[in-house]
């Protein structure tokens, strides 16, 4: 059966929303450990009342991104994993990882990409005047946020939209589109081809809400 870490820094709520789905479609695959880099990420409770092994690693408890990584793949290797969902994980990761992991490291990022790398996406977005904004699920490359992206959700900018309402039209979308995305690649379904992805056999890999 296959299994899946999951590294968060906060609430957690796409591992939650993915953990949900996998439960309610009864999906074969195995929760082996969320991991936070820091002790208080509230996602730490949600996966313990699920039975899922929690674990923090303290990021300030190691000198440099170098060791915090290490430790990292030292626990992920441990509990053993055939994907690596980053769900609201906060840290920049170095290559290293990235390379360990490579075409088995899964984000999300709230934007439709390649629009709004980085930080302030929502913020951002507005201020450019754009009709749609969203979110992107992609496999992680040494660029930031420039891993080929397996699929997308776009939702409207509505008037008098702020941060805040976006955000959450956003955030909903995110919780649609990454189960979609972890479950593709459970089924074997993705194809990196480049810089793109493939669904086999083909499904819309791009929704409006």
């Amino acid at each position: 059966m296959p299994s899946i870490v999951t590294l968060i820094s906060g609430r957690g709520s796409n591992f939650e929303a993915i953990v949900k789905t996998a439960q309610k479609e009864q999906w074969p695959v195995t929760f082996t450990g969320v991991i936070a880099n820091h002790y208080a990420a509230k996602g730490l409770d949600f996966a313990r009342s699920q039975g899922i092994p929690a674990f923090a690693i303290e990021h300030r408890e190691h000198a440099t991104r170098e060791s915090f990584d290490a430790a990292l793949i030292q626990k992920i290797d441990e509990l053993g994993a055939d994907l690596v969902v980053l769900a609201g994980f906060m840290r920049i990761l170095t290559p290293g990882f990235i390379r360990h992991f490579e075409g088995r490291l899964m984000n999300i990022h709230p934007a439709l990409l390649p629009a709004f790398p980085g930080l302030h996406t929502h913020e951002r977005a507005l201020e450019a005047g754009v009709a749609e904004h969203g979110a992107s699920v992609h496999f992680v490359t040494e660029g930031v946020d420039e891993g080929p992206i397996i699929c997308q959700a776009s939702v409207p900018v509505l008037p008098g939209d702020d941060p805040n309402s976006l955000a959450a039209r956003v955030l909903a979308a995110e919780h649609q589109i990454y189960p979609r995305a972890v479950k593709w690649f459970l089924d074997g379904r993705l194809r990196i081809e480049g810089n793109q992805v493939q669904v086999k056999p083909p499904e819309s890999q791009l929704i409006k809400l």
